[in-house]
């Protein structure tokens, strides 16, 4: 398991620092994959305790592992982040949720899961290996409209219809490997060339563990959940990698902080909105530099928070 030994958390500086002046109490890591983010929190805040959820299997024993010097702060659940409402039915009001949208390390260095157009596998890419539906299914049955459409909506892929054609033409298709080289074969050169666009193959792969895990299904229902139990003074934190994942965020925390106000943005509100959070910060905060040159998969990391204003009844 050699990526679990190499995973960084992204961000995780950024990430402590905003839970620091949560109150005493369960902070939920909605996506705890190999538990780095966890174990900074745990590490740095005496106060809070974690309450890990993962559906991938080998992720949370992976998580169990590195949480381990933790004992009696930790509890760890097989759950997907929509789940969150469930599984801290009978935790009281939550201190934090954190999300951290991202593959984790251990599913993309490890080709037997199918999430790496780098490395050979099965095309698999189910997060909870529970799941029926894989990779191949999407792959192999999907009609060439409704792959293109997956591809062009999940991957921001501009020749969905060409590479969704090429995947028809050359099915079936069994490995990452064979995927990958179908698709860099229908991007003409041009493209291939153009700076900054890496890979052909990733906006496809990204867009088939979407289509294959409904991440962005589950996205806004598990925000909706975490925001409605978080405590006076709580706060959600969110790490995205995906415009869709980021939009979804973006809104939920927009009508969060105005309260769902409809009045002209320029204009004081008479509609009788009522704000329960802040935004702790305008737009999105991303990167230095410094962290993406030492850890390429927090390039595209876009960071979102939010806190709970105290109500009414609340002590100042």
């Amino acid at each position: 398991m050699s990526g679990a030994a190499e995973h960084e958390p992204v961000m995780v500086e950024e990430v402590v620092d905003l839970f620091r002046p949560v109150p005493p109490g369960p902070v939920v890591d909605a996506t705890v994959g190999l538990g780095g983010h966890g174990r900074a929190l745990l590490a740095a805040l005496d106060h809070i305790r974690l309450i890990g959820l993962d559906h991938d299997g080998d992720a949370l024993a992976a998580a169990a592992r590195t949480l381990a010097p933790y004992p009696g702060r930790v509890t760890l659940h097989r759950a997907r982040f929509d789940e969150l409402s469930t599984v801290t039915r009978e935790e009281g009001p939550l201190s934090g949720a954190l999300f951290d949208l991202g593959v984790s390390s251990l599913q993309l260095d490890r080709a037997e899961r199918g999430f790496s157009f780098r490395a050979d596998g099965p095309l698999d890419m189910r997060q909870d290996q529970r799941a029926a539906a894989t990779a191949a299914d999407v792959v192999n049955e999907y009609d060439e409209a409704r792959l293109a459409r997956v591809l062009h909506v999940y991957g921001g892929e501009r020749l969905s219809r060409r590479i969704a054609a090429a995947i028809v033409r050359s099915r079936p298709l069994h490995t990452t490997a064979q995927l990958a080289d179908v698709v860099r074969r229908a991007v003409p050169a041009p493209a291939r060339r153009r700076p900054g666009s890496g890979d052909p193959a990733r906006r496809t792969f990204q867009a088939l563990r979407i289509e294959v895990n409904r991440d962005l299904d589950a996205l806004g229902p598990a925000l909706d959940q975490a925001l409605g139990a978080l405590a006076p003074g709580g706060r959600a934190v969110v790490l995205a990698y995906h415009s869709g994942e980021d939009r979804i965020v973006k809104e939920r925390f927009r009508t969060a902080a105005t309260g769902g106000c409809t009045c002209p943005p320029q204009l004081p509100c008479v509609c009788g909105a009522a704000p329960e959070f802040r935004l702790l910060a305008r737009g999105v905060r991303r990167p230095t530099p410094l962290e993406v040159a030492r850890n390429r998969r927090s390039e595209s990391a876009r960071l979102r928070a939010i806190e709970r204003l105290p109500g009414p009844g609340d002590a100042a």
